[in-house]
């Protein structure tokens, strides 16, 4: 690719990352793109001046996920031996749900096109998705005998619950928009030529937030799914009692008594 994998826009404390290899719908195998999205996650969460993300992909596509062309080739993961295969998918695709997953604020898929394999699980490792009724979904690394190596069952599990997970991992299906919101995979479904809009307008009422509130809140997100309740009311404890000394919970509090809109600094 001569032109950048990945694009990033931020304006208004909301960062817009764009996948950016349409000709080929923007997969994330033969290309620059797990480099590109890597540093780019890194840039975002370390910018104080972020409070949410949104992740789309450049017409027609969200993400195609790998290359299935690239599955022939001799030197690819998939011509590996084991023991180098398995090192390839830490040191590649696997750090993608990590670096999503540990990011503190909040992230927003807008799924504008086909999201299929990683594609799929991309989606699924934002906190929210929306989609155009352009969308389609598909859980599909069964049909090319191989199962997600990107982390994609351990969120489809979570987003979905058992059953429904299950259904689509071992049917390999694609899911139309429609049938994606009522399966609870997406959000909102919204006219293809209106996701943008809509997606800038979830992310606005988060960037309108005190911006330490929300990214201790989503970290509170993240402990609640691994931890034990004793240890969860023992860490919610103690990230409420630095919320208590923020100069921006004094402003909320002063602005809700003053009948006024706060002016949160990040402070």
């Amino acid at each position: 690719m001569n032109k950048q994998p990945v694009l990033l826009e931020i304006s208004d404390r909301i960062a817009t990352v764009t996948l950016n290899d349409p000709e080929r719908r923007n997969p994330v195998t033969g290309n620059d793109m797990i480099a590109a999205l890597l540093e780019t996650f890194a840039k975002v969460q370390a910018d104080p001046q972020v409070s949410a993300m949104i992740l789309t992909g450049a017409d027609p596509a969200f993400c195609a996920g790998g290359d299935i062309k690239e599955m022939n080739d001799p030197d690819s993961v998939f011509r590996k031996e084991p023991l180098a295969a398995a090192q390839s998918y830490v040191d590649g695709v696997q750090r993608l749900p990590l670096a999503l997953y540990n990011m503190d604020i909040p992230t927003i898929a807008a799924v504008n096109g086909p999201a299929v394999g990683a594609g799929c699980d991309l989606t699924m490792m934002c906190d929210m998705r929306i989609a155009s009724e352009k969308a389609r979904f598909g859980e599909v690394f069964l049909n090319l005998g191989i199962i997600p190596g990107d982390a994609g069952s351990w969120f489809l599990l979570r987003r979905l619950g058992h059953q429904k997970a299950a259904d689509l991992t071992f049917s390999g299906r694609m899911v139309e928009a429609k049938e994606a919101l009522e399966l609870g995979m997406v959000l909102e479904l919204v006219p293809h030529e209106k996701l943008m809009e809509r997606a800038r307008e979830r992310a606005a009422v988060i960037a309108a937030k005190p911006p330490r509130a929300v990214r201790v809140a989503k970290r509170l997100m993240r402990n609640a799914e691994r931890m034990d309740l004793p240890d969860f009311l023992n860490s919610a404890a103690a990230y409420q009692a630095l919320m208590h000394q923020t100069e921006d919970h004094h402003e909320a509090v002063a602005a809700f008594v003053e009948k006024r809109k706060p002016n949160f600094t990040g402070r």
